[in-house]
C-alpha cells in the first residue's frame, strides 16, 4: 500500500458536566461496594444532562480547529463518525454545523457510521479524499450519548459506557513530512451480527411500534462472551494482514491506541498481541466506553499529555458490532 500523505493537525474533546462514579453505580444498581469498578475497570464516566450529541460535537470541533491553528473558514468538510445518531434525519453532522453557527456556510456535512469503528472508518475514508484532492481540511468528529440506550437490566454491559465527543482536523502532509497512513484494514464477519445490537428505531421495529412490551428492542443488547470468543480467534491473523504491507511488528509501535471497549477487552488485546503496558494507551478508567469517540479521545489524551510526538508510529486497533475488526498504522 502506498502511504497516504495526510496529517492530524489538531484534536479536541468535550465531556458532559455530570460525572458518574463507580461507587454511585454500585448504589444505583444495588451492587456490593466495589463491584462496578472491579467488573468494569471504569472509575468514572460522564453522562449528559442538558447536552445533545450535536452540542458536544460542536465543542470538540471548536477545540480541534483552534488546536490546528485554523478557523472554521479553513474547513471544507464536516464529517460526524458516530454510532448513535441524534435523530434519524438529518445527519448529526448537519446539526453540528448548525451548532457551530455555520448554517448558511454550504460546507458539506455528512455522517459515517461503522458503530464503534466509525472514527477509524471516517479517518480512512476522508484521508483518501484529501489525498485525492477532493478536500483540503476536514474535521472528523465522533460524539456519543451512550447513556440514552443503556439497558440497566444487563449489569455487565450497562456499567461500561459513558458519553462524550472528540474531534480531529485532517489535512495534507507537506513534502518532507513523515506524517501519513501506512496501512489500514477493515474486516466484517456478519456471523456475529446478533452479538451486539439495538434492534428498534429503524424500519424493522419503527418508533411507532414502541411500547412497554417491546421496550427491550430499543435498548442496547450485547453478548460480550460471544464477541470476545469470536474476536480472540480472528484477531491474530487480522493483525498479520494489517501489518504485512509495512512489515511491522508490535514492538515497532510507539503507541497502540485501541477501542476502549472494556478493561477485559484490552487485556485480551494485550495478551493476544504482546502489547506492553508502556505501549498501550488506556483511558478506560477515566471515561468508560464512549463507543466511536473512544479512539479519538485516547488519541487526544495521548497528544495532550505529551505521550505522542510528531514522527511516532502508531497502531489503532478496534472492534465493532457486526462483528467488525479494524486497524490502521500511521506516522503521527
Amino acid at each position: 500500500m502506498k502511504p497516504i500523505k495526510v496529517k492530524i493537525l489538531g484534536t479536541g474533546k468535550y465531556l458532559p458536566k455530570q460525572a458518574v462514579t463507580a461507587q454511585e453505580l454500585d448504589i444505583k444498581l444495588g451492587c456490593s461496594p466495589g463491584w462496578v469498578a472491579k467488573k468494569s475497570g471504569v472509575d468514572v464516566r460522564y453522562f449528559v444532562t442538558d447536552e445533545t450529541a450535536s452540542y458536544m460535537g460542536a465543542q470538540a470541533v471548536t477545540d480541534a480547529v483552534a488546536a490546528a491553528g485554523l478557523t472554521m473558514k479553513d474547513i471544507d468538510c464536516i464529517v460526524c463518525a458516530s454510532a448513535i445518531f441524534e435523530q434519524p434525519i438529518p445527519a448529526t453532522a448537519v446539526l453540528i454545523q448548525r451548532e457551530l453557527g455555520l448554517q448558511w456556510s454550504g460546507i458539506p456535512s455528512f455522517d459515517i457510521n461503522a458503530t464503534c469503528l466509525s472514527f477509524l472508518v471516517g479517518l480512512d475514508t476522508m484521508s483518501c479524499l484529501i489525498a485525492a484532492g477532493k478536500y483540503r481540511h476536514v474535521v472528523l468528529v465522533s460524539t456519543e450519548v451512550a447513556s440514552a440506550g443503556i439497558n440497566w437490566e444487563q449489569l455487565e454491559s450497562s456499567i461500561l459506557f459513558g458519553d462524550g465527543a472528540a474531534a480531529v482536523v485532517l489535512g495534507p502532509s507537506n513534502d518532507g513530512e513523515a506524517s501519513g497512513i501506512l496501512s489500514s484494514r477493515i474486516e466484517t464477519y456478519s456471523a456475529g451480527a446478533d452479538f451486539s445490537e439495538i434492534r428498534g428505531g429503524g424500519t424493522r421495529f419503527p418508533p411507532r411500534h414502541y411500547n412497554e412490551r417491546t421496550r427491550s428492542e430499543y435498548l442496547f443488547d450485547m453478548d460480550g462472551h460471544k464477541i470476545f470468543k469470536m474476536v480472540s480467534k480472528l484477531l491474530p491473523d487480522f493483525m498479520e494482514r494489517l501489518m504485512g504491507p509495512t512489515q511491522s511488528r508490535i514492538k515497532d509501535f510507539h503507541r497502540v491506541i485501541p477501542h476502549q471497549g472494556s478493561a477485559m477487552a484490552m487485556r485480551l488485546l494485550q495478551k493476544k498481541l504482546g502489547i506492553t503496558d508502556t505501549q498501550l494507551l488506556n483511558i478506560i478508567a477515566d471515561y468508560g466506553n464512549t463507543i466511536s469517540a473512544s479512539i479519538p479521545l485516547a488519541l487526544h489524551e495521548g497528544i495532550s499529555r505529551g505521550e505522542i510526538h510528531r514522527g511516532d508510529r502508531l497502531a489503532i486497533i478496534g472492534m465493532a458490532a457486526g462483528v467488525s475488526l479494524g486497524g490502521m498504522i500511521l506516522d503521527y
